[in-house]
């Protein structure tokens, strides 16, 4: 299962809000890494795609597309902002040396 930090969740609302599009959520993706790692994709989705896993945390609904799941098992989203780089990454699990993170949104 994917957990979120609340500073992520914070995030993901303030932007869903600046979008209009309170009551979505985010929808994590697993792309080809070309070899490197696996690459996420983070997007916004109104509803779940049929074959999404949904994991709901402080009232933000993260929908997981079914080829992601088992890969982000154990993993969690954060939103970093250290001054130079701003946006999503996902921490933990079995990471390659590339490491896997997202910044799609934010």
């Amino acid at each position: 299962m994917v957990t979120i930090t609340s500073q992520a969740v914070d995030k993901a609302r303030e932007f869903l809000a600046k979008e209009g599009k309170d009551g979505w959520g985010l929808r994590l993706s697993l792309y080809d890494g070309g070899g490197c790692s696996p690459s996420y994709g983070l997007d916004i989705a109104e509803n779940p795609q049929d074959d999404d896993s949904v994991v709901e945390q402080n009232g933000l609904k993260v929908f997981i597309d079914k080829e992601a799941s088992t890969a982000l098992t154990g993993m969690e989203i954060d939103y970093v902002d250290d001054g130079s780089v701003q946006g999503f990454v996902l921490k933990g699990g079995e990471q390659s040396s590339c490491g896997p993170s997202c910044s799609s949104c934010g």
